[in-house]
């Protein structure tokens, strides 16, 4: 019998990319919201390219703690859910520490867009398979150890 994966969660955010420019001045608020893969990527970026990233991976990370059930400042810091990409450009949600430690053994899946000012992101949970689920265990193991 194959177990298919079915959704669990859904979460949306939408939000003007020049909400967040007092807020990214702070270098407190960088480490909060973003993990250094992201803040990395943000370096090599300049003005509204680097504006609509980092409003992009806000927007994306308020839809995955709304996916999860959660809210800004509830368990889950948004550095822990690292936006990456995969081979084929799309985003790639990878949550760590306190989102892995938070969260049932979920996948999750997030598609970002922009216009004019716009920044939208939706998230998608869904269940793992038995194969998911032991490939992350194994995948959060070797992480770990990982210094």
């Amino acid at each position: 019998m194959t177990v298919r994966p079915h959704p669990t969660g859904v979460g949306l955010d939408v939000l003007d990319r020049t909400e967040l420019d007092r807020l990214l001045e702070r270098r407190w608020f960088l480490r909060y919201c973003y993990a250094p893969e992201e803040l990395a990527r943000a370096r090599d970026l300049s003005g509204r390219r680097r504006q609509e990233y980092l409003a992009g991976r806000f927007a994306a990370k308020e839809a995955v703690l709304k996916a999860l059930g959660r809210g800004l400042f509830q368990g889950i810091a948004p550095h822990d859910i690292l936006i990456g990409r995969s081979p084929d450009g799309a985003p790639r949600v990878e949550l760590r520490d306190t989102a892995a430690d938070a969260t049932p053994p979920v996948t999750v899946l997030v598609s970002i867009t922009h216009k004019g000012a716009a920044v939208a992101a939706v998230a998608l949970t869904t269940t793992r398979t038995p194969q998911e689920a032991t490939h992350r265990a194994s995948e959060n193991r070797n992480q770990r150890r990982t210094p």
